[in-house]
């Protein structure tokens, strides 16, 4: 099944998708909008362009695991997407992403405005993944 992965972001949202296998997720764009209902219009037309079958938008949990205005944010923008897209919409726990997205960047010496650029990609490449993971370990 193709995945859509988003990070939502204020400003900047990272878009991943995986191979319909759910081996590998991959960065696809980062989304600069403010507005939400153009930035759910364009995160559809993704969805609709590359074939996704289902998306998965990041949980930004707080640290000991409860749910705070940001993933209630989350969560709204979730069923407003599934009502757009008519896709099932999933919540993966974002915590550590954006982390870890910074580690994957430091790795590769990327730095400056191509940073900036990438750091959401990745982070929703790393929801993404963990999602995939996550449900292989469980089918096993």
């Amino acid at each position: 099944m193709i995945i859509l992965g988003v990070d939502l972001g204020k400003a900047r949202t990272g878009v991943a998708i995986c191979d319909k296998s759910e081996l590998l997720a991959s960065p696809v764009e980062v989304i600069h909008e403010h507005n939400r209902e153009r930035l759910l219009s364009r995160i559809a037309a993704i969805a609709q362009a590359r074939g996704a079958e289902q998306i998965v938008v990041g949980l930004p949990r707080n640290m000991d695991g409860s749910e705070g205005e940001s993933a209630q944010n989350a969560r709204a923008f979730g069923a407003a997407l599934q009502t757009l897209c008519g896709l099932t919409v999933d919540f993966s726990d974002e915590r550590g992403t954006t982390v870890t997205a910074h580690n994957f960047l430091n790795e590769t010496n990327t730095r400056g405005k191509k940073r900036k650029a990438a750091v959401d990609a990745v982070a929703a490449t790393i929801i993404l993944q963990d999602y995939l993971d996550f449900r292989r370990n469980r089918r096993g």
